[in-house]
Formats: structure tokens, C-alpha cells, sequence
């Protein structure tokens, strides 16, 4: 028993070492989602500001042109900082509450799924609805009605188009638009938040180094 925790303690040991390599994963996996979809409102800026503002089929926020300004930008200034790990735990915070906007106006009406589960027996609903979360149980009934709407539809597809064409790339699902996804990118932000950018490949690392040789001298 004591040569596996010796074995235990030695892995951790050695896990210490390329320990930045989380902060690097998550870094580069978020920084070309920002960049892209903060540059994606710069290129389509008045159509966003109208979406923004709209309060029939939009978000129906105040300040439209301004709101939109604030996002692009955060998103589009915070995706290259956390590219370059510059900055990293400052830069996050804007980004974390641009996330939390987005779930609450955006995709808070629509639950939690991003695609909305087709298939009862395989959804991640039936899981959380097995311990009695009430939501899970709304969304298990809904992917019931999902499941028949997109049956209908392949069953269109397959008579009036070219399904084995259309379905080559991947299958026909409903996209929900919950909250999913902008959840799951808080998430990822919180956890540079507390971590930094990490050591070696990012710009905080070499700054601080800097600094406290300079100091040192």
C-alpha cells in the first residue's frame, strides 16, 4: 500500500512539470472561437445592432450600437490576449461577462442543450432526469417532439432530395440554442482565471520573469 502512494505522489510530482499545458489547451481552444466571433460582428455590424436592439425578433437591449462595440471587442482584443497568454486573468474577466450576457439574453429561454437531444434513450436529459432535476424532465418530454419533427423531416428528404448528398457532411439536427456552450465557455474562463496563462509559452510567464530578475538586480 505504501509503495502506491509513494507511485501516486511521484505521478503527481511529474504531472507538475507540463502542469501549463492545461492552461495552454484551453488558452488555444478559446482563442479562435472570440477571435472569430468578435470579428464576425465587426464584418456584420449593423445587422447585429439590429439584432441587438430588436425587441420582437432580437435581444431588445438598450444601447444597441454600443452593446455590440463592447462585445466585438471584447471578444475580438480577448481572443488574441488569450492566444499570446498576455494578460491572461485580466483579459478573462470581460470575456467571462460577456458569457454571462449571452447565456441570460440570448440562449436562457431556450434551456440548457445547444442541438437539442432527438433521441430519449441516449440524451444526457434522461441522466439528470433519473435523479430528479425538474428541467431535465421538460427537456426529456421536448426531445421526444424533437425526435418526431426531424423524423418527419428525413423522411421528406429522403423522398423529394438527394438525402445521402445532404446528410454526407453529417446529420440534420434542431439546433436549441441554449445555454450550453456559453456555460461551458465560462467555465473554461474561470478556470485561466485562477491558473493564468501558465508557464513558458505565454507572454504573462516571460514578463513576470522579466520583472523579477529586474527587480533582483
Amino acid at each position: 500500500m505504501q509503495a502506491l502512494v509513494g507511485l501516486f505522489y511521484l505521478f503527481v510530482e511529474k504531472l507538475k512539470s507540463i502542469e501549463w499545458l492545461g492552461p495552454l489547451a484551453l488558452r488555444l481552444y478559446l482563442a479562435p472561437i472570440f477571435i472569430g466571433v468578435g470579428a464576425h460582428k465587426f464584418a456584420h455590424f449593423e445587422d447585429m445592432v439590429a439584432w441587438f436592439g430588436n425587441p420582437d425578433w432580437g435581444l431588445g437591449l438598450p444601447a444597441p450600437t454600443l452593446m455590440v462595440f463592447l462585445a466585438a471587442s471584447t471578444e475580438l482584443l480577448g481572443g488574441f490576449a488569450l492566444l499570446l497568454g498576455l494578460a491572461t486573468r485580466l483579459a478573462v474577466i470581460p470575456l467571462i461577462m460577456t458569457m454571462v450576457v449571452a447565456a441570460g439574453t440570448a440562449h436562457w429561454d431556450n434551456g440548457w442543450f445547444a442541438i437539442a437531444p432527438g433521441d430519449p434513450e441516449t440524451s444526457t436529459a434522461s441522466v439528470l432526469a433519473a435523479v430528479g432535476i425538474p428541467a431535465a424532465e421538460s427537456s426529456l418530454q421536448n426531445s421526444f417532439e424533437v425526435g418526431r419533427r426531424v423524423s418527419a423531416a428525413k423522411s421528406i428528404l429522403r423522398e423529394h432530395g438527394n438525402y445521402s448528398w445532404l446528410t454526407e457532411k453529417g446529420s440534420f439536427v434542431v439546433l436549441n440554442n441554449g445555454i450550453e456552450f456559453a456555460a461551458t465557455y465560462l467555465i473554461m474562463l474561470l478556470s485561466l482565471l485562477f491558473t493564468g496563462g501558465g508557464r513558458w509559452v505565454s507572454l504573462d510567464y516571460w514578463f513576470a520573469r522579466y520583472l523579477r530578475r529586474s527587480s533582483a538586480s
